[in-house]
């Protein structure tokens, strides 16, 4: 068993020590930042800004586990529901700022007035995940995450291999989230395949689309999930690698955020549909009509993606650039 250890890497920038206090740190008192104002409910953005600190903090604390040494409340399951009810809150407004600004404008009085009636229902279940986050951040768990974090970072403790040099250990850490995600078999989904190709069709019909989204839309949405994952790792290290290691972060975010996209569609029909006991292309169909359309035009970027992708070049490239920080980078 691997022993803990107190030495304190915080000014060794070398070490994987250095690299695992320094995220946890950064993005600790991010969270912390906007807490108040969270709890406030006065500005969005706040929302926002805490929930992303908070999930990009559950992925120090995975990703960084072989290196620290952290309290049994600050774990990855318990920051991950902090995250997830502040995420709840945040899809709120997320779908009421598509819907008012992306289609609201296009509809007819009528059609129009349907919205509003949606909107009124969802401003109720926002009201009620505002509470949920508000008892979220007043009691224990919360608070024993936050108390025992601070202590750590006033007295941080370790893993043996934490006095690693962070250049040697780099791969080991990306290497199997990036098989994750190249091996996810969201790739596969709209493909065919032809003497042992892999084959992504020139056309799909508007209609296959959503019939592979009623099917597969789960397996599109872990991938995404996966996306976002890799993201996060991979821009814990950017200090160390050159513009091809950036422009494959960049890859992955447009996975993320396109499948994202599609996944928001798709829920919001199935929300507009619970909230107004109805579906949607009965009391809006001309909003159904847009939804149709920007997830098609969605699906191309996708495809797109989704080629590059699958080309034994990229795949090769992408562990050439992580097997190789550059020679010199500021550590």
């Amino acid at each position: 068993m691997t022993l803990a250890i107190s030495t304190n890497f915080k000014n060794q920038e070398k070490t994987l020590g250095h690299y695992a206090y320094s995220a946890i740190e950064k993005h600790f008192k991010k969270s912390l930042k906007w807490e108040t104002t969270v709890k406030k409910d006065k500005d969005p953005e706040a929302l926002h800004q805490m929930r992303v600190g908070l999930r990009r903090l559950r992925t120090d604390v995975n990703r960084f586990s072989v290196a620290v040494d952290l309290p049994k409340s600050v774990s990855d399951k318990n920051i991950g529901k902090i995250a997830r009810c502040l995420g709840n809150l945040r899809d709120f407004d997320v779908f009421k700022e598509t819907l008012e600004t992306l289609y609201r404008p296009h509809l007819s009085g009528k059609e129009e007035k349907s919205l509003q009636t949606a909107l009124n229902a969802l401003d109720k279940q926002r009201e009620n995940a505002l509470e949920d986050v508000r008892s979220t951040l007043k009691h224990d768990p919360y608070k024993s995450v936050k108390h025992q974090l601070k202590n750590w970072l006033e007295e941080p403790r370790y893993q043996s291999i934490a006095s690693f040099p962070i250049e040697q250990v780099i791969p080991d850490l990306l290497l199997p989230e990036i098989s994750s995600f190249l091996l996810h078999r969201g790739w596969l989904i709209g493909t065919e395949s032809e003497h042992s190709e892999i084959v992504i069709p020139a056309h799909c019909e508007a209609q296959n689309i959503q019939q592979l989204l009623t099917t597969e839309g789960e397996v599109l949405h872990s991938l995404r999930k996966q996306a976002k994952r890799l993201r996060y790792q991979m821009e814990l290290f950017t200090d160390l690698y050159g513009e091809s290691y950036k422009a494959f972060i960049a890859q992955v975010e447009n996975v993320q955020e396109i499948l994202g996209a599609i996944n928001d569609r798709v829920v919001l029909s199935e929300l507009l549909t619970n909230l107004l006991n109805s579906e949607i292309h009965h009391q809006l169909p001309t909003l159904a009509c847009l939804f149709t359309e920007n997830i098609y035009q969605l699906w191309q970027q996708w495809q797109s993606l989704q080629k590059w992708y699958l080309k034994p070049q990229t795949r090769h490239e992408f562990h050439l650039t992580v097997m190789h920080p550059v020679e010199g980078a500021r550590l």
